[in-house]
């Protein structure tokens, strides 16, 4: 079977995430545990700091990687990658382009990074539900009159994450809603990321990427930005543009097509990217991993289809 897997970003992170994979695979536990070591943190998700912007974004990472890592003996090495926004760490720690080790740091001084831009220029992100791009391009430039607002994330061809600050944010809102939009849902995030709104945070991640080893790819990693795979030439470069443009999400999840896979799974905390990918992919076979009930159905299904096969 060729399965993609697609790597959970931020927002669907919840108390004590992973402790029943700690406890039930291997796999997951020695990967959790040599993040552990690197970083001489807990990674453990507690209620006092589910929405910690510092350590949040690294525990999403060694979940992704706990998960990849328990998930490749029993399917093998997948046909391609592909992570939202922060998923895209654990997607070229998959590949083989970032070390284990430096991409958790990485992913640890990206957040603070973010973190301290976001203190600089405050952001508010909104989502918005059965729009068009254009629609969306509009409403952002007329919101531009009294304050920033700008499309972030491109989830499906018809749900547009928009990100700016306050004031931009609730022009946007208004306006979008005077054209008929009845689905403006705001997202409890205090950085718009993948906007102009990063743009410090961009700059200080260009100079720490200097200081970083990347390799080729092993396995195809497709970019939220570019939508093409990532080279060992273009990893620095995009990972700095990914800050301050929007991703592009459903076109990856279209660009998997050209792959010929059969299979998505997705790993880590939530099930959105799952969703999107049922919705962009309908005739593949889809799952989502965030505990042991989603591992069992997987593992049993997959046994199902090797028996057939």
């Amino acid at each position: 079977m060729k399965l993609a897997i697609l790597f959970s970003g931020q927002g669907q992170q919840f108390a004590d995430m992973g402790q029943d994979l700690y406890q039930a695979l291997p796999a997951y536990q020695k990967t959790i545990d040599a993040a552990n070591q690197e970083l001489d943190w807990d990674l453990r998700i507690t209620d006092d700091w589910l929405d910690d912007n510092q350590r949040g974004p690294v525990a999403i990472t060694a979940m992704n990687m706990a998960l990849y890592q328990a998930l490749t003996p029993l399917v093998g090495c997948p046909t391609a990658l592909v992570g939202l926004s922060l998923g895209e760490y654990a997607a070229l720690m998959a590949a083989g382009t970032l070390s284990f080790t430096d991409g958790l740091k990485l992913v640890a001084d990206r957040a603070r990074y973010m973190q301290r831009a976001g203190l600089q220029q405050p952001g508010a992100m909104v989502a918005a539900l059965k729009v068009t791009p254009a629609l969306v391009a509009a409403a952002c430039q007329r919101a531009s009159a009294v304050g920033a607002a700008y499309p972030a994330n491109y989830n499906l061809a018809d749900q547009i994450v928009i990100g700016g600050d306050a004031a931009g944010i609730k022009a946007v809102t208004a306006d979008l809603h005077d054209h008929g939009i009845k689905r403006v849902v705001p997202l409890d995030v205090a950085v718009a990321s993948h906007t102009p709104l990063m743009a410090s945070a961009s700059e200080a991640l260009a100079y720490r990427l200097r200081y970083t080893t990347v390799s080729a790819p092993q396995i195809p990693v497709i970019s939220n930005t570019t939508v093409a795979p990532f080279s060992q030439a273009t990893v620095k470069e995009t990972l700095v543009k990914q800050l301050i443009t929007p991703t592009h999400f459903a076109a990856c999840l279209e660009r998997l097509a050209a792959y010929d896979i059969d299979g998505v799974v997705q790993v880590g905390p939530g099930h959105n990217l799952a969703k999107f990918a049922k919705q962009t992919l309908p005739n593949v076979r889809v799952w989502s991993i965030e505990d042991v009930d989603d591992w069992q159905t997987f593992k049993q299904d997959i046994e199902e289809v090797s028996e057939r096969g």
